[in-house]
């Protein structure tokens, strides 16, 4: 099954949601005004700051900002690190979580995600050294960078054991980083042979810095990212199921994504936990 087809085949089931949840905010939300989302800007061009203006720009900002607007009300960016933007919802320091989460299984028994693009891992190396790692396997036994605090270390191992190791080659040496621009980083002094991240992220730092990336391959894993919400809140996650429906249907979801060059990522509908909203 390719990484499409999986994406596709994810979103069979349906769940439901009620035309109430989905058009109204839990009172508390509505007497706030706001929903405090949580965001750490420093994933291009998903989320970033301007070097400029110091200003929040990418997609997600967009996106946040086009459904909070639908739903009547304003939102407070918090930044916090990605290993604790979990527990920072799950005590209630905010309201949500929408900062380029991939939507996993495991994730699932805590919180609930309402899907709104499709990714994959992928694997980069330096532009300089495009003729040593031509294909995925060429990385086999090399070291290769990534953010610990995502799912890609346990990716990467899984992968590599089945066309690395099972086909008598070495293992890839995972390297866990700080995030993905110390992987970067890693890459351009030379520590590392590879990385990986996103495949929605790698296009626009290549059109950023000219000949200093490389990919190597089609994205390795497909997944979805989504918008998380405490498991009790099924009514804040209804609305902005409700919410992302209209956007698409209006058009703007698709003018948001196009912006950034990344239409291919786009969903046909709405995700709860990978099923489709009715």
């Amino acid at each position: 099954m390719t990484p499409k087809h999986a994406i596709l085949a994810i979103g069979l089931a349906c769940a439901a949601v009620t035309p109430a949840a989905a058009q109204d905010l839990p009172a508390r939300i509505k007497t706030a005004g706001k929903v405090v989302v949580a965001n750490q800007p420093n994933y291009p061009p998903m989320e970033y700051k301007d070097p400029a203006t110091n200003q929040l720009k990418g997609l997600d900002i967009d996106l946040g900002l086009a459904l909070a607007k639908e739903l009547g009300v304003k939102v407070e960016w918090s930044d916090i690190g990605f290993e604790q933007m979990i527990s920072s919802l799950t005590t209630g320091r905010v309201d949500l979580i929408h900062s380029g989460m991939s939507d996993l299984p495991k994730r699932r028994e805590t919180l609930d995600f309402v899907d709104y693009m499709k990714s994959g891992a992928q694997f980069y190396t330096s532009f300089e050294r495009k003729d040593e790692f031509k294909v995925p396997t060429d990385l086999c036994g090399k070291k290769v960078a990534m953010s610990r605090r995502t799912s890609f270390p346990d990716e990467t191992a899984t992968w590599s054991k089945t066309n690395c190791e099972a086909n008598g080659k070495p293992a890839i040496q995972v390297v866990g980083s700080e995030g993905s621009a110390d992987a970067r980083a890693q890459l351009k002094q030379g520590r590392v042979d590879g990385a990986v991240q996103g495949s929605e992220t790698l296009p626009y730092l290549i059109s950023l810095e000219k000949d200093t990336y490389q990919i190597v391959g089609a994205p390795f894993t497909a997944v979805l990212q989504g918008i998380a919400f405490p498991k009790a809140e099924t009514g804040l996650r209804d609305a902005y199921a409700g919410a992302l429906k209209r956007l698409i249907a209006s058009g703007e979801y698709k003018k948001i994504f196009d912006s950034y060059g990344l239409g291919v990522t786009m969903l046909d509908t709405v995700l709860i936990n990978g099923e489709a909203v009715k």
